[in-house]
Formats: C-alpha cells, structure tokens, sequence
C-alpha cells in the first residue's frame, strides 16, 4: 500500500496513524518510505535529497531512484508480503512517474523501462494519493522543517518553483484517474483526524473486497 501527494501533505503521518488502526484490528504492520527503506537505498536517499546528483541531470537521479526502489524491494518489500504482512509505504513508483516523468519532462519509454528492471510486477494493491493545493503543502513543508531545526534548508524537490509542485499536483490526479482500480483519492485539506478517518474508510473496505476476492477464489479452486 504505497502513499503519495505532494510535499507537506501529510503522508508521514497518516502512514503513522493507519498502521496504529490497522495494528489495533490485528494486523501486522510495517511502515517504510522512499527513496530510502533499506540500507543502499537510504545511502542513495541522502544523495538524492541533498541535491548531490543533480548537477548529473535529471535522468541520472531517475537512475538512482530506480536502484534503490529495487534494493527496497528485494530487502523489505518482498519478504515483508511473503510474511503475509501489510506494507505501508511513503512515496513508491508513482511519485517517479511524476517528479521525474511529468516535471522532469523523462521520455516515457526510458521511464516505462527503469519501472520493469526495478519493480517487476510488484506494484501497490492500494495507493492512497494525499491532494493538496501546491502553496498550502509547501507552507505546511516549511513549518514542518522550522520545527525541526532552524538550520534546516528545503531538500531538492522542496526548493523548486511553485507551478513545478502544482503540476506535480495535477500528475498525481491524472494517475488515479487511470487507475482508479488502485488509486483513492484523499482530500488532504482537512484536519488530521478528519483526514485519517478518510484514509482507514478507504483501506478497510479495500481489505475487505481483497478478503472476499480471496474467499470467492478458495471457494472456486474446490468447487
């Protein structure tokens, strides 16, 4: 189950208090992000966020990002599904699509190419994608990092212009419009409670449609 949205919409959050819900019902739960989530991949993290490969282009960073999409995979991922847990994950696959795709301006076939050497068939059964308007994630971004440190400075993506981070907005959008089988649109405007309420109504009743798909495929495999 992977989370996506823009900068400051609040994505570390909701994962947080989902897994809390998800755990309560008696699930387990692991809670990852991207890039980042095993050990090469939070060693490419730092290079990319820092702004380090950007001077290499555009399509370099893609390349660093495929990488350690494919070390997260293979060293938590994976094994956490085969375990039959639930995987909540901050940024996956889409957010390539749309920092490196749309705003990177990547031609597709390249983009298409690095998602089947990095994930396979391995996507999220799920994507919840947080939408917020560009200037109030970006805001939220900037009292989030002032909380944090006053020396903390925007990373890569946070520094860009705002009509960068609304198309990025509307990228999103335009993919949970193609896949509405997989992604739930979530509006993210509203308060934090409001907003995770939102979040488990969408997650619960998708478990439940995958818990009878299951039911209904046991029950046909005896028939």
């Amino acid at each position: 189950m992977s989370f996506e949205g823009g900068e400051g919409a609040g994505k570390s959050t909701q994962i947080r208090l989902l897994a809390d819900s998800l755990r309560e019902k008696g699930h387990t739960v692991i809670t990852t992000r991207e890039p980042g989530g095993s050990a090469g991949a939070e060693a490419l993290r730092h290079v990319l966020l820092s702004g380090a490969a950007e001077p290499f282009g555009v399509r370099m960073e893609a390349l660093l990002f495929a990488a350690a999409r494919a070390d997260h995979l293979d060293c938590v991922i994976r094994p956490a599904l085969a375990r039959g847990e639930i995987v909540l994950c901050d940024r996956f696959v889409d957010s390539s699509r749309v920092y490196q795709g749309v705003t990177g301006n990547i031609e597709p076939p390249l983009m298409e190419a690095l998602e089947r050497v990095s994930i396979g068939k391995t996507m999220p059964d799920i994507t919840l994608v947080l939408d917020l308007a560009a200037e109030v994630g970006l805001q939220r971004a900037r009292r989030r990092a002032g909380a944090l440190s006053e020396a903390t400075a925007p990373d890569r993506f946070e520094k860009e212009k705002l009509e960068v981070h609304e198309k990025r907005r509307q990228g999103f959008l335009d993919i949970a419009n193609r896949e509405p089988e997989r992604c739930r649109v979530v509006d993210a405007s509203f308060d934090v409670d409001h907003i995770a309420r939102d979040i488990l109504f969408e997650v619960t009743h998708a478990l439940a449609r995958q818990a009878g798909s299951a039911a209904d495929t046991e029950q046909a495999a005896r028939s």
